[in-house]
């Protein structure tokens, strides 16, 4: 039975409108809204009154309708000219649509202005993309970003800076480094902060040279004891690093945080790089940050991945929920190694054993290795960078997300890209074969104080029940989801499908005995537009079932003018447990965790009419053969505060 929470709105979902899957037609006036009562919802009377539904929404080759959740692919986009490639690094342009100069959209400056964030940190205007070196400095949280001070197009290459106290409210504060020396004359690329014992804070990262060449270079704060850190000096030494003999001079990029040597009195860093086709990760040892040696072989290596950059190496415990120093390891620790792959544009991670005497590190499963297995995100999510918050120790992930729309929108725009929500990392002591992503606590204190909640909602098969929320645009949703188990003991290997996978499925609109079901954000009343997040069950021939969660994107607005894709993958279940979802909404961003953070998809959406207050939310079932038990909770969103700093307060 669905029971309404004391902060439920009267809603009465029993009484609610049944939403046919036929799209509203030309001249057709959307669905009356839900009217609104003090009934409570029972199991029996919902399957009863989405059982037409359940045969309208059967998706076959012999309906003469389309479904709402049916497959809508974009118009293939045209590449536009190429941005940053030529240069070494991974390909910034977007797309253009068809090869002509104008869209195939009408988009309004409504629809457009409504694509930007409220809570996601993002700079006032232009382009931006990884970010850089973000540590935690005398009360504040500092992140640095790749930044194009002139245009929301990759260029310019220039180091923004912003601080904050929670890692929700951004204050921006003056660039920290500008591209104006002849070793980083083509760009500030990315780099990584390294605090020292002694509380100096070094940072290193990528130039590209007036001859087009990656070096490594030192910087540092020119007055430690300012909370700010506004100003930074370049070292005289620079460039510190150049390509080794065999690496290109456009592979050799993205310094990572130093860590202690085993002696404790040199420093280590990697970068990656790669020979011929294989993924390579160099370590170098220095005394100094100025002086380096490269040591003999590499800490890892993969054939076939390509370019390694924007290296991530740091250590989880196994046994505590803490974070760790990145100098940290012995017994009861973990390492994983990240590396952002420029061939498909996608980080991996693996988790392994570090020795540093032999300068090795191991896969726990070479099956699972860096390139060719786990990833932190399924979605748009690139170039990431840890660091570890001595404030409250945690490691904390940040990670860029870029458009998926045409170049031509983020000009009209004048901004391009969000950085994720940061999220912490801790080893899955569960599983102890991932790691699990979670948002930081601090993103709930922009939750409303009072909350939307449904509990044991009765989902049968092709059931779809729409849930009255205010302000859809900005929204934090937990749902669980219990499957009947019996159903699944019963069902044989042939009726699902046991090579299931979320980009080839065809979306939500694939029908399986054990799926889809989940949750539908920003779609609008008739359905035109959706963007289901779900779990798909399929049963292998030995009986063992695997689940698969998904974000489908195929519905998720009219126009050809944006990348429509489904992404997910697998997500580990262990015996006893509810299906979990939990899905920050905001605006053209939506971020979803599985399971306590082992699966993550980061989409970009861009509807035409599900946006603003006309958005919804909806649980769904659209499985042939099982009924499903769900619960529902929904906060609406504050935005954040992000702001140029105000000099001219005293305090803040």
């Amino acid at each position: 039975m669905a029971t309404s929470s004391s902060h439920a709105p009267p809603q009465d979902l029993e009484r609610a409108t049944s939403y046919a899957p036929i799209p509203v037609g030309p001249g057709q006036q959307p669905p009356p809204p839900p009217p609104r009562s003090t009934k409570k919802l029972y199991g029996s009377i919902l399957f009863s009154s989405f059982l037409l539904l359940s045969l309208l929404l059967l998706i076959n080759n012999n309906q003469l309708e389309p479904s709402p959740l049916a497959s809508s692919p974009a118009r293939p986009l045209i590449e536009q000219p190429s941005r940053g490639a030529a240069q070494g690094v991974s390909e910034k342009g977007s797309r253009r649509v068809g090869g002509v100069e104008e869209l195939s959209f009408a988009w309004t400056n409504v629809m457009l202005s409504w694509q930007r964030t409220a809570y996601h940190f993002q700079p006032e205007k232009n382009w931006m993309n990884d970010p850089n070196g973000p540590l935690y400095h005398k009360g504040w949280y500092h992140l640095f970003y790749q930044y194009n001070p002139d245009a929301a197009i990759w260029g310019n290459i220039t180091w923004g800076h912003a601080v904050s106290r929670d890692l929700i409210h951004w204050l921006h504060l003056p660039f920290a480094m500008v591209p104006d020396q002849w070793y980083d004359i083509n760009g500030v690329w990315t780099g990584s902060a390294t605090i020292l014992p002694d509380g100096r804070i070094i940072m290193l990262y990528t130039g590209d040279t007036n001859d087009v060449v990656q070096v490594q270079c030192l910087a540092y704060p020119a007055n430690l004891s300012d909370p700010l850190l506004l100003d930074w000096v370049k070292d005289p030494s620079n460039p510190v690093l150049t390509p080794p003999p065999g690496i290109g001079s456009k592979d050799f990029r993205d310094p990572t945080t130093a860590w202690l040597s085993p002696g404790g009195d040199r420093w280590r860093i990697t970068i990656g790089s790669k020979v011929n086709t294989t993924g390579i990760s160099m370590v170098y040892e220095t005394e100094d940050f100025v002086k380096y040696e490269l040591l003999d072989g590499y800490l890892h290596e993969v054939a076939g991945t390509g370019m390694w950059e924007c290296i991530d190496f740091y250590p989880v415990s196994v046994t505590e929920e803490n974070g760790l120093d990145t100098s940290v390891n012995g017994p009861g620790v973990k390492h994983v190694m990240k590396a952002s792959l420029d061939d498909d544009k996608n980080d991996y991670y693996a988790i392994g054993t570090y020795d540093p005497i032999g300068n090795k590190w191991t896969p726990d499963n070479p099956v699972l290795d860096v390139g060719i297995g786990l990833r932190y995100d399924y979605g748009k999510y690139y170039a990431s960078k840890t660091f570890y918050d001595q404030n409250t120790q945690r490691r904390i992930l940040w990670g860029w997300i870029r458009e998926t729309d045409a170049e031509e929108l983020d000009i009209l725009k004048g901004w391009s890209c969000v950085q994720s929500i940061p999220r912490t990392v801790v080893f899955d002591k569960k599983t102890g074969s991932n790691i699990l992503q979670w948002p930081v606590e601090e993103v709930e204190k922009l939750r409303s104080h009072t909350s939307v909640d449904f509990n044991d909602v009765k989902l049968g098969p092709g059931s779809i029940v729409p849930i009255k929320v205010d302000s859809p645009s900005q929204l934090d949703i937990i749902a669980t989801f219990e499957v009947d188990e019996d159903a699944i003991f019963e069902t044989s290997a042939n009726e699902t499908e046991s090579g299931y996978d979320c980009p080839t499925s065809g979306g939500a609109a694939t029908r399986g005995k054990l799926g889809p079901f989940g949750i539908i954000v920003l779609a609008d009343d008739g359905l035109s537009e959706l963007t289901p997040i779900y779990f798909y069950i399929a049963k292998g021939a030995n009986g063992t079932t695997e689940t698969h969660f998904c974000a489908d994107e195929l519905r998720s607005s009219k126009a050809a003018d944006v990348d429509k894709l489904v992404y997910g993958s697998t997500v580990p279940v262990l015996h006893g447990e509810k299906l979990s979802i939990r899905s920050l909404v905001d605006h053209s961003i939506v971020e979803s965790f599985a399971q306590g953070g082992r699966t993550v998809i980061a989409s970009r959406i861009y509807p035409t009419a599900a946006n603003g207050s006309s958005g919804r939310v909806f649980l769904f079932n659209n499985a042939t053969g099982v009924s499903v038990t769900a619960s529902i909770k929904i906060w609406k969103m504050d935005s954040a505060d992000i702001r140029p700093f105000p000099f001219d307060q005293q305090q803040l």
